[in-house]
């Protein structure tokens, strides 16, 4: 990769919405030459999709999320990347990570209620094979996600009185 695609990358991680034309202005490059990088990283797998940040909170769709700490039996001459991928082909699961620590797997996940994302957790995770214990926390606000303050403080709209 060059460094026109390390700013590029850059960029889009933060404003997947901007156009290529707007990438050429900032970074001072051809369309052509953004959109072929552009096209290339996504065939490459570099770029794996773009999403839109949504505060739920803030509208009148019910949803539910939850973090949940998995610690697994890794499977001789396949490591976690078999439980991993079992994991992460159920529709409610929004991702897996393999992280350092007491756990495992970090799975995240939601539902439209409490009761069904714990559902998920008795009735489909707990009874994978190599799952020893979970461990479910239940987001309850969300302050910044992927670099995004999604509840700034609101204004100070006092009046300065001077002596």
């Amino acid at each position: 990769m060059n460094t026109l695609e390390n700013n590029i990358l850059t960029i889009i991680e933060k404003n997947s919405h901007i156009g290529i034309s707007d990438l050429a202005v900032l970074l001072g490059a051809e369309e052509i030459e953004i959109a072929n990088s552009v096209k290339r990283m996504e065939e490459e797998g570099i770029i794996c999709g773009y999403s839109t940040m949504i505060d739920w909170d803030k509208t009148d769709i019910e949803k539910v999320s939850a973090l949940i700490e998995v610690r697994v039996t890794p499977q001789r001459g396949k490591g976690f990347d078999d439980i991993a991928e079992r994991i992460y082909k159920y529709p409610e699961v929004n991702s897996v990570y393999l992280i350092s620590g007491g756990y495992d797997l970090l799975v995240t996940l939601e539902g439209k209620t409490l009761k069904q994302v714990s559902g998920f957790v008795t009735n489909k995770l707990s009874t994978l094979d190599t799952v020893i214990s979970t461990a479910t926390h239940f987001i309850l606000k969300k302050y910044k996600d992927h670099g995004v303050v999604m509840a700034p403080k609101a204004k100070d709209r006092r009046e300065m009185v001077s002596p």
